[in-house]
């Protein structure tokens, strides 16, 4: 570990999966001023990241007893944790283990949610964010909405056609580079700049047809949109097209009804902090796409099952 001790120490977590390893290359392009403690779970990537030069060490959302050494000396800290029903055990003994640390300034990655939201997803979060705010540590929540990067994944444009499960109601979408740019720069400038605030990030509102007609506009290509509905993502769960369990199942679902029926229409609006946190405009759908151009035409040349 550095004997540095000039500049804040901060601690990623997550750093081996999308976001967090985004927020983590951040820091690698602007490493001044601030010193970065990576926690990992798995033996393998902490020799790796160690190989590499850099100060990590054993955490495990699961095992509280990886929270002191992991957490000793730091002031600034992000959680991220997985949308499941354990973020509530994970994140009440983690931030139990910042305060007795003397952690100064928790950023915490959320949802775009209304302050009544009913989904269980969206209920788990309100949780979380209550119990920071209680602990007595500075906090900054940040509130992305639909991640872009879903059409690298669960909506690939495979032969040319994603699906979505809303119909031809407006989404609102961030790219992920642009929520790890935003989590560095809430980390390196601390509590007193962004101490108790709420930073939204839902960049650019599309429907399906909109979103098609960008994506054919920056690949060159005849886009098309599937649109589904929570029956349809239903017969997915039961035929195991999407391996998922039943309890997430059910809050997808849940979700998903809502959506349709108006009750989380809060999730089709624009409400886009990034231009006041980093000084530039928020990436445009057409800009991502740009961006992805490669990865995306090489799922639209696949054939569709």
């Amino acid at each position: 570990m550095t004997t540095d001790t000039t500049n804040p120490l901060i601690f990623l977590m997550g750093t081996t999966g999308q976001t967090g390893r985004l927020i983590l290359e951040d820091f690698d392009k602007k490493p001044e001023g601030v010193r970065i403690r990576v926690g990992v779970r798995k033996e393998a990537d902490l020799q790796r990241l160690r190989a590499e030069g850099r100060d990590a060490v054993l955490f495990d959302l699961d095992d509280p007893r990886t929270f002191g050494p992991a957490l000793f000396g730091v002031d600034r800290m992000n959680i991220l944790t997985g949308y499941t029903i354990a973020m509530t055990h994970q994140t009440k003994t983690v931030v139990d283990a910042a305060k007795k640390a003397g952690v100064k300034h928790i950023v915490n990655q959320g949802v775009f949610a209304a302050d009544d939201a009913t989904d269980s997803k969206f209920c788990w979060f309100a949780l979380v964010e209550a119990y920071i705010e209680a602990s007595g540590i500075a906090w900054t929540h940040l509130h992305p909405n639909v991640f872009l990067e879903s059409f690298l994944s669960v909506s690939r444009p495979i032969g040319g056609t994603f699906s979505t499960f809303w119909g031809e109601n407006r989404v609102g979408y961030v790219a992920l580079h642009d929520l790890a740019a935003v989590t560095a720069k809430v980390l390196r400038d601390g509590p007193e700049r962004h101490g108790s605030k709420d930073y939204y990030l839902s960049t650019e509102t599309m429907t399906s047809s909109e979103l098609a007609t960008a994506l054919s506009e920056v690949l060159g290509r005849d886009i098309r949109y599937n649109s589904l509905d929570a029956a349809d993502m239903e017969a997915h769960f039961k035929k195991g097209t999407i391996a998922v369990e039943d309890w997430y199942a059910r809050s997808s679902l849940d979700l998903l009804t809502q959506f349709a029926d108006g009750r989380m229409g809060y999730m089709g609006t624009v409400k886009d902090d990034v231009p006041y946190l980093l000084g530039r405009p928020a990436t445009s759908v057409r800009k991502w796409a740009e961006m992805h151009k490669t990865e995306l035409l090489s799922f639209v040349d696949q054939p569709q099952a």
